[in-house]
């Protein structure tokens, strides 16, 4: 078993496409979406959920009025400007605290010194997660909700249920969409990996994020190869990309050119090589084909 991460520097670059096409393309696989903030892999393979779980990723606190006495140490001590302070409508001349939920971290500072005990510090729902089917396998993925953290952590549960998903049934990959960036989340997504496809594009951005990203592959010891989507639309940018590849010793999988299929495919809700049989999808099989040659090599 394998665990191949599609990551980028930013989003836009095309990652979304090119899983979803190695998901057609792999013959025995489980998918996972990692990209937990901004999921759009299921537009794509269209997945039938069959069992969904809360996430609790944390605690948040919550003050209980009848209990508080309006002291104002849980104010004094909060460090995230949290806790505000109103009158109680029975008693206008006393006051009364109350905690917003989108600024609370969880630190448990103010239920620990509450001498009231007037803080409840529970389980805290931040999304949920979704075993699916699809038409190519087995899907993992999750939907964060608005405003809310921990993606790390939903992301670590995402790859931990792929990979016993991946045991059980006796597959021979897992294809996950991560998330783009270099941040919390894709330290989750790539960690224990055995290889990272990094798709970038040519532009001084993308260029920039490509180093960024390859960063943090290298800190983390993962294996990196590059994609160059729409390498054609600056081939000046698409050599400098070139360059620092072979600088790094990364090796370039694939060029793949610019084509209004991506989009179009993504109109109709599947993949590019079920979308179309031309060049842009003999890219995309050869690039998959020198993704398994690395592996084997792994």
């Amino acid at each position: 078993m394998k665990e191949i991460v599609v990551i980028s520097g930013k989003g836009g670059t095309g990652k979304t496409s090119i899983t979803a096409s190695f998901a057609f393309l792999a013959s025995k696989s489980v998918l996972a979406d990692c990209d937990v903030d901004a999921a759009n892999l299921y537009l794509v393979l269209n997945p039938e959920i069959k069992t969904s779980q809360d996430f609790m990723g944390g605690k948040l606190a919550k003050i209980d009025p009848d209990l508080c006495t309006g002291c104002g140490i849980c104010d004094d001590l909060c460090r995230y400007n949290a806790i505000s302070y109103q009158k109680r409508q029975d008693e206008p001349n006393s006051m009364v605290y109350k905690i917003n939920p989108i600024a609370c971290e969880g630190c448990g500072v103010c239920p620990y010194f509450c001498p009231e005990l007037a803080i409840e510090f529970n389980q805290h729902k931040n999304g949920e997660l979704f075993l699916s089917d699809t038409r190519f396998g087995p899907m993992v993925h999750a939907k964060l909700g608005i405003a809310e953290e921990n993606s790390g952590k939903l992301v670590s549960q995402i790859r931990q249920h792929a990979k016993e998903i991946a045991k059980k049934d006796g597959l021979d990959y897992i294809i996950s969409d991560g998330p783009p960036g270099i941040g919390c989340p894709v330290i989750s997504s790539i960690t224990g990996a055995d290889i990272v496809l990094i798709v970038t594009e040519p532009t001084i951005a993308g260029l920039s994020d490509l180093q960024r990203v390859n960063k943090l592959a290298k800190h983390f010891n993962i294996p990196a190869t590059v994609c160059i989507n729409k390498w054609d639309i600056n081939p000046s940018v698409s050599k400098e990309i070139s360059d620092y590849c072979s600088e790094q010793k990364i090796k370039i999988l694939g060029n793949i050119r610019y084509d209004n299929a991506f989009t179009a495919a993504q109109i109709k809700g599947i993949t590019i090589p079920e979308y179309t049989t031309g060049s842009l999808t003999d890219e995309i099989k050869l690039m998959w084909d020198n993704l398994i040659g690395e592996l084997a090599l792994i």
